[in-house]
């Protein structure tokens, strides 16, 4: 039996961003009609885009990521610091060596142990990206968890492996969502924080994915 957990989320914050985004799409569309197109994640069309420019929140975790999550600092502080990261890092350390498969299956597990909480109560903000340091301290909403499971494959060394973060609609719940998909012998593999087992997209039908993207690229998708 799968275990699946739900929690509330901002429909007033995620309305407005997906609303946003359906309306980049269909102007991008209208502009550019000749796109090539290939079969996506959740069976989409998905077209692939290089400006990540219009994702300022994305940009904004590459570079604090780079800045902040850093290994340093002191250990013995009760706050959390850059020390603390040593703790996600040493985990990390203890998967190196195993394959693929069980490495994703024990990020997305240490991932999904942190509390799950709104960013308006987290932060005051109605829409944050938080980086692991921050994430890991203080837990976070369902992107935050995705984003945590990308940087801890880059620092596993697997920085050619394909994987992005995908914004979608549940159909089920009726609300928006953020996972992590990873691209692996020829399937792709959903770490999703209400699923604590990985999953084939194949195998998840109440999902359809808005955009997706990763430290270099995003994707629009549209229903096949």
């Amino acid at each position: 039996m799968l275990g699946i957990y739900f929690y509330p989320f901002s429909p007033n914050k995620w309305r407005s961003r997906l609303l946003m985004a359906f309306v980049s799409i269909l102007l991008i569309f209208s502009f550019n009609p000749s796109f090539a197109h290939a079969a996506g994640v959740f069976g989409s069309i998905e077209s692939k885009q290089t400006d990540l420019s219009i994702f300022p929140q994305w940009l904004s975790v590459l570079d604090r990521h780079v800045r902040e999550d850093i290994p340093e600092g002191n250990c013995n502080s009760q706050q959390f610091n850059r020390c603390h990261l040593k703790q996600w890092l040493d985990y990390l350390e203890t998967l190196k060596g195993q394959n693929i498969r069980t490495q994703l299956k024990n990020i997305n597990l240490y991932a999904n142990k942190k509390e799950y909480i709104l960013d308006i109560d987290n932060y005051n903000l109605e829409d944050y990206w938080a980086i692991p340091k921050q994430f890991l301290k203080r837990g976070g909403d369902c992107e935050d968890y995705a984003i945590t499971k990308l940087l801890s494959l880059r620092w596993l060394g697997h920085t050619k492996l394909q994987s992005r973060i995908v914004v979608l609609e549940d159909t089920n719940l009726g609300i928006p969502h953020a996972i992590l998909a990873v691209y692996l012998d020829g399937d792709t593999l959903i770490l999703d924080n209400q699923v604590n087992e990985i999953l084939s997209d194949k195998n998840i039908l109440h999902y359809i994915p808005i955009y997706s993207l990763n430290e270099r690229e995003w994707w629009i998708h549209l229903p096949s």
